[in-house]
């Protein structure tokens, strides 16, 4: 099978030239082989260059994350503004449904680290957007069963024990987030291409514009158009899609990624169920972080007050 001899290849068999953009720290190399200086002084001078390197690639994308929790938190917010029933709803939808989702398709994207970050040290950048787009594809296709999921979320719940009249409301909130679990199946290995490559400013910037412009959405859904609970989980949704959509033009405009996506290909397509072995073991150990928070809200719902119980998980 092709795809199988194309992942059992060497990574290093061809070397085209290295991008424009990518440079090797030849400072840190120079303390590192200069022997003459004191060793203290040595280790000091290679701590803070590498404490540098670190801080300009870490803090974009912690900044990314925050973003990303941010934006559910203020749905929430506003949910809180239609009554204890509809923040009760949007708790355990968001922790019970949308934190489930979230940890399983971005254990699954984190695949995509691991083989962009191969490809690019091997100087093999038009692999990168095949690697792209093969977890889009995968990841498209683990979204079904959980739109399923979804769909069925209030027999779920009441399966679960919760109050009839949380998980019918949780429910009419988790519908309005299924377009978003197709976002999420684009952006996270969206976020893992451009991060494989050292890109992480550009994503931070638009995470940061979205968020504004996702508060004014949400409060133009719920004060303007009164469209109520659904109304704040579509706009989430839409929210995601928006990052998704700015991500692929930057990619598709940006000369930094002129070698490494060279446009669509059927080889995507190819090699899926090596991808998805890949990916399953991350996604399982990103699941079991988050799971056990789950199960807290799902307790909670089962509380004397659910309402006030989920409320009180809301703002954590």
């Amino acid at each position: 099978m092709e795809s199988q001899d194309e992942l059992q290849e060497p990574i290093l068999q061809s070397l085209p030239d290295p991008p424009a953009h990518f440079e090797g720290n030849s400072r840190l190399e120079k303390v590192l082989n200069d022997h003459q200086l004191p060793y203290f002084k040595r280790l000091r001078l290679v701590s803070w260059i590498e404490l540098k390197l670190l801080f300009r690639l870490a803090a974009p994308t912690v900044f990314v994350y925050m973003i990303n929790n941010l934006m559910s938190l203020s749905t929430r917010v506003f949910a809180g503004h239609l009554g204890n029933l509809e923040l009760a709803a949007a708790s355990l939808g968001n922790s019970g449904f949308q934190l489930f989702a979230y940890g399983l398709m971005l254990g699954m994207g984190s695949a995509v680290e691991t083989l962009c970050g191969q490809a690019y040290g091997a100087h093999r950048y038009e692999m990168l957007g095949t690697y792209l787009q093969r977890a889009t594809v995968v990841l498209t296709i683990t979204g079904i069963p959980i739109t399923m999921i979804y769909l069925f979320s209030d027999p779920i719940l009441l399966l679960l024990g919760e109050p009839s009249k949380v998980a019918a409301a949780a429910a009419v909130f988790v519908y309005g987030l299924i377009p978003q679990v197709f976002a999420y199946a684009v952006n996270f290995p969206t976020q893992k291409f451009l991060q494989a490559q050292s890109i992480v400013n550009p994503s931070a910037v638009i995470s940061a514009t979205t968020l504004l412009l996702h508060l004014f959405l949400t409060w133009l859904a719920v004060y303007q158009m009164g469209l109520g609970l659904i109304g704040t989980s579509l706009v989430l949704s839409l929210s995601w899609w928006i990052i998704v959509g700015a991500q692929f033009i930057y990619i598709a405009k940006s000369s930094r990624c002129k070698q490494t996506w060279n446009g669509f290909t059927l080889q995507a397509f190819s090699g899926l169920w090596e991808f998805v072995k890949l990916s399953l073991a991350s996604a399982i150990m990103l699941c079991l972080e988050t799971w056990y928070f789950q199960i807290l809200v799902l307790i909670a719902g089962l509380l004397k007050n659910p309402e006030i119980a989920l409320d009180s998980l809301a703002v954590w």
